[in-house]
């Protein structure tokens, strides 16, 4: 089977050699949209990162494509509607970095309730003022848990060992979890109107974006933390602006953010392909986020330990063993 895998570290391409035998596999730095060589679009299967975007015009260049490795736990960047007619697998990594992005909640959460950064940056600068520098305690707070799946669990768990308070939502709620860990299940509108801080773990999609928008801000009480290491738009980010504006969202820690990887591009941003392409309002939106002092972002990092990427090069690679021996697994689509 010709395997193409994009997006690699250099480090990360010695797991993908363990395919050589028996496989013609190709190798790229580069994401989908940039790898321009024919040969790369010859592959019947290709692994990528989040990052690139696998939609109807990007996978129609690859003739002889089976299957879709993605190195996530999401696939809400790969077209699945295409793969299903057209019969290409997708397979994902259910379960990698669960308590790794538990512990980046817990991470931007202390970052903020200890004004880590400002204390940080001060120091740097030979001022060791505590001014303006008083943070609050975590124990004896109430978390508001949104997804209560493998890394709302190990957050629990981690919140629970701060003699803190849980109370969660789910979809499905899973009462011997609850009972296991020590939460209560509640209604969203409930957990919104108690929690200290929100913490949220749902997946993207259709039905979560702007999980989190205007209605839902005017039900939390005044000076709530906000934290999302799930996807950018769970958020509103406009709402979430004017929110932190009035002061009704105290603090947020955010390692998602919409669009991203186009925010980045600053002396690009008002120019007229951005208007054309994306949401200026929320691209907007999102850059003035990342200059509030009150507001910790991280670049989408969360999951991004040693072990972790390495748990995720493994199972991909048994992702398309698997595949290529008739007998796929972690099937997403």
């Amino acid at each position: 089977m010709k395997i193409a895998v994009f997006e690699l570290e250099d480090w990360e391409r010695e797991t993908f050699r363990k395919l050589e035998e028996g496989h013609d596999v190709l190798m790229s730095g580069k994401s989908v949209q940039e790898e321009t060589e024919g040969r790369f679009l010859e592959a019947e299967a290709i692994s990528t990162f989040i990052y690139s975007k696998l939609d109807a015009d990007v996978l129609s260049r690859f003739k002889n494509l089976k299957l879709i490795a993605t190195r996530s736990t999401g696939f809400d960047h790969i077209d699945l509607d295409y793969c299903r007619q057209n019969n290409i697998t997708v397979c994902n990594v259910p379960t990698y970095a669960d308590q790794t992005v538990a512990e980046h909640v817990f991470a931007l959460l202390l970052g903020i309730s200890h004004r880590i950064p400002e204390a940080v940056s001060r120091t740097q600068r030979g001022n060791f003022s505590q001014e303006g520098l008083q943070g609050f305690d975590l124990c004896g707070k109430t978390l508001g848990v949104v997804g209560t799946g493998n890394i709302g669990r190990h957050v629990i768990k981690i919140a629970r060992g701060l003699s803190m308070e849980v109370i969660a939502f789910d979809v499905r709620p899973d009462e011997e979890a609850a009972s296991q860990l020590g939460f209560t299940y509640v209604s969203i509108d409930d957990l919104l109107s108690r929690s200290d801080i929100i913490t949220l773990h749902v997946p993207g999609g259709k039905k979560t974006r702007h999980l989190i928008s205007k209605a839902e801000f005017n039900k939390m009480k005044d000076g709530v933390v906000l934290i999302n290491t799930a996807r950018g738009e769970v958020v509103d980010v406009q709402a979430l602006m004017e929110a932190i504006v009035h002061g009704k969202i105290r603090a947020a820690g955010l390692d998602v953010l919409p669009e991203e990887p186009v925010l980045g591009e600053e002396t690009e941003l008002l120019r007229s392909i951005f208007v054309e392409r994306h949401n200026l309002d929320t691209l907007l939106a999102g850059h003035m986020l990342c200059h509030l002092s009150n507001v910790l972002i991280t670049p989408h990092s969360a999951f991004n330990t040693r072990e972790a990427v390495q748990r995720l090069l493994d199972t991909t690679v048994q992702n398309i063993i698997a595949f290529a021996r008739g007998e796929p697994q972690n099937v997403a689509a």
